[in-house]
């Protein structure tokens, strides 16, 4: 039987103009090579993008992100959730609305949550996120994939581990009450990582730009290359994953760079 195949990128980090860099890297560029290493292996049933799809939040980097996955994939929904460099607000003013929230397709419950602090590079869920996730889970039965931005998590990465979920214990009382959840995703970190708790897999996912090196300790721009995650989904509740880099290209990258 044919999966469900979920296309996760993430941190994009575009800019409202077209060719805007981030220590040194033409973020537009880096993304359209790893839509076009997509394109070439398959059409994803699903693009979902899980924060800061802008370095400056502004509503015109929104439109434009819309813009540039649609060409590479015109028939494919797109879904999305904010980061700690995005603004909601300007992200609901696109005229073509990505999904938002929830979704359910290929026989799984895709739950988006909002971990975003206005204002902080932290993550955090609200109350009201926490009440719906708990609602969410109670009402459908189906295996079930939480994303988010932040880290529920520490990565191992000294630097940005400080930025990790802030009330996790409560999202993982919620979680560790339903056994239908099989995975939970995020972006964030830059890298790409995996665990597991309680059966539960968690994963990182790798940047379409820049890349932060695991295991540091202090800020560190890493030599792996742009990359996205793939979820094939079956309806039985098992899924296979994976991530791929772009290995055929060399970019201008500032890798001395102390942060960003």
């Amino acid at each position: 039987m044919r999966p469900f195949r979920l296309l996760q990128i993430t941190d994009c980090h575009l800019g409202s103009q077209p060719g805007e860099k981030l220590l040194g890297l033409d973020t537009d560029q880096s993304l359209y090579d790893v839509l076009q290493m997509v394109r070439a292996q398959e059409t994803p049933d699903l693009i979902l993008a899980t924060g800061d799809i802008s370095n400056d939040a502004g509503a015109a980097s929104y439109e434009r992100f819309i813009h540039i996955v649609k060409r590479y994939f015109p028939q494919s929904p797109i879904a999305w959730l904010p980061g700690n460099h995005d603004d909601p607000m300007n992200m609901d003013l696109v005229e073509d609305l990505p999904i938002e929230a929830r979704h359910i397709a290929g026989g799984w419950n895709l739950i988006f949550l909002d971990s975003r602090i206005p204002m902080e590079e932290g993550g955090e869920l609200h109350p009201t996120e926490l009440e719906r996730l708990e609602r969410e889970l109670a009402t459908i039965k189906l295996p079930t994939m939480i994303f988010l931005h932040h880290q529920p998590v520490p990565v191992e990465c000294e630097w940005i581990d400080q930025y990790v979920v802030k009330n996790a214990d409560q999202f993982f009382k919620i979680v560790d009450r339903y056994s239908q959840v099989k995975v939970i995703c995020w972006g964030h970190v830059h890298q790409e990582f995996h665990t597991q708790r309680r059966n539960v897999d968690l994963y990182a996912t790798p940047s379409t730009c820049i890349q932060f090196t695991p295991c540091s300790k202090n800020f560190s721009v890493d030599s792996a290359m742009p990359g996205y995650r793939m979820f094939e989904l079956y309806r039985n509740g098992r899924y296979d994953t994976f991530v791929k880099r772009i290995a055929d290209k060399v970019y201008n990258i500032d890798f001395a760079s102390a942060g960003y």
